[in-house]
């Protein structure tokens, strides 16, 4: 069982037969996979800038011509030909995150040796993977870890016997690459990625793989080895130890990147002296010092919260692998959580990767995070922004992560800037405008090259839906500076295309036009297929919010002008939500049959969630509607998919029917074959499968977990809105909340007991729980008002925590 019997750890009992069972570490910028093999270990390195290409004009002046001739075709309802004449608005393919290399550990161990007493784990808490077995009677253990205050992946590797670790150590890259000793402890790989790669959606690797020394991106991998005791010796094989007892391997890394607006080539930085610098700085540390270091700085996040959703001791003492195969074969109808730990540690561990690949100043966390062993990855490895790349930072505000956040916001305000000229070239419009996909170059055109198809290449809202992040981190922050120099400025930009974008449909709405939804298709009255029509329910939902959030903003900032006035006006004439012939909400302005009735997107719902236009309280006859088309999507999908619904129906307030995506997205899949496939659930290291791997639904399952806790989207913190029976005692800490507060919570058979609030801003505090309460503060009852909908206000102060109970316990 694992050490310290921390709930806090994956672990094995084998090492990783495939690269989806391997155990990820990072520090935001550089990541590695450990697979912890005993004759030889790999472990499989990534940086976050290294990626393909470069930055180029993308924008397509005859998207601008095409768009009136698009638009009345769209308005006229001849919608085949519309979709057909999109595939002229579009632009150039995005580029892909790139593998860095691998780091090989050839032991001194005979091939044929059977190890005894093999361990592999990932300590989520101090962000640490182990390895450990005993052959001939000694004991190996291996430590590894991606320090974020010292910028290396240190490998710690120790003998439990004196003289008895040796080892070589070489580095690879299935990039271009070229490998050579240093002083006598070092090995440097200098290596470059592609200067162009084209698009591919399945996993061989398709030509062309441009190399270009004029272009591509260049990089630096710097390996050191430290030990007391044995000999060290490098050669352009490798490190050579001998007959140590410990040895430390420090690895570094950088790359050319300079800016998403320059040359990785031309205008880049010399990664070299980078490198060097990191690793000269570590090593002239401690291990102690470095590993103490970085389990400080990993715990000032991770140990923000806490979360217990019980225990079955029944698999408490099983390795992860079996406790997942375990909780799949489980009685159906059973009402009680077969493994809540378990639930509990995929919770923890979707914290974990956010921490571990998003920090200040790195690139946000892509489709696998920062984690990808191929060329050629699924999907490039990008960012996917009509809902992957979001739904990765669903977590980083409510999960108290807000630092983690920012590498996002970081990237909304790049496309801003790059997308102003999309905006202007590409449809004549003000404001800046991004479509589906993007990449460390801050690509903002549609992609697809005139023969992409409309269902996913053409669709113009995804600056809208960006900037709900924006307000969002002021939301919970309430930081106003940040709200007037960074958040307004962007979201004002991405109001001002939806102004130019919207058009009146002929009878008093405002519609979009051309519109899609993303990624699914619709058959038109004749029986043909396509994307393209008007008023997608999608964007007049991210319009509405966006809008709603500019006057909200405003609000707060003082502004108001003609810019307010005209997001008002428009606001008021957006063409309202349409409900079908099924009962169904509907998914376009029209109530068209959609091709793929159990389709992965549920697009048409985001004003449920992550949106707020659409809410019990308000709007309870739009949500039987609601219910009605997730009934016809199914439960049953790819995990993300899982995990966004898992989020809608927390929403709605149904704990028990939100555990069921819990119960599905608990699948595990087979790591054999990583191909893609429609089965969503976990890898046997718990990363999410679409499949293939998407790092997108470990977010957005940790988000869920969060919203069927505690809901503050109201303006009110709603206290236990959806708790599951599967959950009847239990207990949070440390999770936040829109206003500035912090919440700690605990309830038993079902039943709230207790809650602690912080109040970080001094706002005043509205709170609902399903009970009637008392609020203390420091031995004190708090003076409070009741409200509508069972809802009680107190008043705070910065800094005080405040302490809620049942008024009759």
């Amino acid at each position: 069982m694992p050490e310290n019997n921390s709930q806090n750890k994956l672990w094995y009992q084998q090492p990783a037969r495939a690269w989806v069972e391997a155990l990820p570490v990072g520090n935001g910028r550089l990541g590695a996979m450990i697979f912890g093999g005993v004759q030889e270990e790999r472990i499989q390195l990534n940086e976050d800038t290294l990626w393909s290409g470069g930055p180029k004009d993308w924008n397509n002046p005859e998207a601008k011509t095409v768009l009136p001739e698009v638009r009345r075709l769209v308005l006229e309802g001849d919608y085949v030909a519309a979709n057909d004449l999109s595939k002229k608005m579009q632009g150039p393919y995005v580029q892909s995150y790139q593998p860095m290399g691998n780091l090989y550990l050839s032991f001194n161990v005979p091939a044929e040796a059977q190890p005894n007493a093999y361990y592999r784990d990932l300590d989520l808490d101090r962000a640490l993977a182990t390895t450990r077995f005993e052959v001939a009677g000694v004991t190996y253990t291996q430590t590894v870890f991606a320090s974020h205050p010292d910028q290396v992946i240190a490998i710690r590797l120790t003998a439990s016997e004196a003289g008895r670790l040796s080892l070589s150590a070489r580095l690879d890259s299935e990039l271009h690459y070229s490998v050579a000793p240093g002083e006598a402890d070092t090995l440097i790989l200098k290596g470059q990625a592609p200067a162009h790669l084209e698009p591919s959606y399945r996993f061989e690797i398709p030509d062309p793989i441009i190399y270009n020394d004029q272009e591509g991106m260049r990089f630096e991998v710097q390996l050191k080895a430290l030990s007391d005791s044995g000999t060290i010796a490098a050669d352009s094989e490798g490190l050579h130890i001998k007959e140590a007892d410990a040895v430390t391997l420090l690895l570094s890394a950088a790359t050319s990147y300079n800016g998403y607006d320059r040359s990785p080539a031309r205008e880049g930085v010399d990664p070299a002296p980078i490198a060097s610098k990191h690793l000269e700085q570590a090593a002239s540390q401690s291990y102690a010092a470095l590993l103490q270091r970085h389990i400080d700085n990993h715990q000032a996040l991770f140990r923000r919260v806490s979360l217990d959703l019980g225990t079955n001791d029944e698999v408490t003492e099983l390795p992860t692998d079996e406790r997942l195969y375990r909780y799949h074969d489980k009685k159906e109808g059973a009402a009680i959580s077969p493994d809540p730990e378990l639930e509990a540690l995929l919770f923890q561990y979707g914290r974990y990767l956010l921490i571990t690949s998003s920090r200040p100043g790195t690139q946000p966390a892509n489709l696998q995070g920062i984690w990808n062993d191929m060329i050629r990855p699924p999907w490039s490895s990008n960012y996917t922004i009509n809902i992957n790349a979001q739904m990765n930072y669903w977590l980083a505000e409510t999960t108290n992560l807000s630092e983690c956040h920012l590498p996002l916001l970081d990237l909304i305000k790049g496309l801003s800037i790059n997308g102003r000229k999309t905006a202007q070239v590409n449809y004549g419009a003000n404001g800046w405008v991004a479509h589906h996909n993007t990449d460390i170059w801050r690509h903002t055109s549609p992609v697809g090259e005139g023969t992409g198809n409309p269902v996913w290449a053409n669709w113009q809202m995804s600056a809208g839906w960006l900037c709900r992040h924006l307000w969002e981190h002021y939301a919970f922050t309430g930081d106003k500076d940040y709200l007037k120099d960074v958040a307004w400025p962007v979201m004002v930009g991405a109001a001002e295309f939806c102004l130019d974008w919207l058009v009146d449909d002929g009878e008093g709405h405002l519609v979009t036009a051309p519109s899609t939804t993303p990624e699914i298709d619709f058959f038109t009255p004749d029986g043909q297929r396509a994307a393209v029509t008007k008023g997608a329910t999608m964007d007049l939902a991210i319009t509405w919010d966006l809008f709603t959030n500019c006057l909200d903003a405003a609000a707060v900032l003082g502004e108001d002008d003609a810019f307010v006035e005209q997001v008002h006006e428009a606001r008021a004439r957006l063409l309202p939500y349409q409900v079908g012939s099924r009962g169904q909400l509907q998914e376009w302005a029209d109530d068209l049959q959609e091709t793929d009735p159990q389709h992965r997107h549920v697009s048409h719902l985001y004003g449920v969630y992550p949106g707020k236009q659409l809410t019990p309280d308000k709007t309870p006859e739009l949500l039987d509607a609601v219910r009605k088309t997730l009934d016809i999507r199914g439960d049953a999908s790819t995990g993300w998919s899982l995990a966004w619904k898992l989020n809608l129906w927390a929403r709605l307030r149904d704990g028990d029917h939100a555990h069921r995506l819990i119960d599905l997205l608990f699948t595990p899949v087979d790591t054999s074959n990583v191909g893609y496939g429609q089965g969503g659930g976990l890898y046997l290291n718990l990363f999410d499968a679409h499949p293939p791997f998407q790092i997108d639904g470990n977010f957005g399952y940790a988000s869920g977990i969060a919203e069927i806790l505690i809901q503050s989207h109201l303006g009110y913190i709603h206290l236990l809105p959806a708790l599951p029976q599967a959950w009847p005692s239990g207990s949070v800490t440390g999770l936040r909340t829109r206003g500035g507060f912090e919440v700690s919570l605990s309830w038993q058979d079902g039943q709230f007991t207790q809650a602690e609030i912080i109040s970080h801003d001094g706002n005043p505090c509205i709170v609902r729980v399903d009970r009637p309460l008392q609020v203390w503060q420091v031995g004190t009852q708090v003076e409070t008002r009741a409200t509508e909908n069972d809802l009680i206000e107190f008043k705070t102060h910065r800094g005080r925590k405040y302490t809620l109970k049942p008024s009759n316990a």
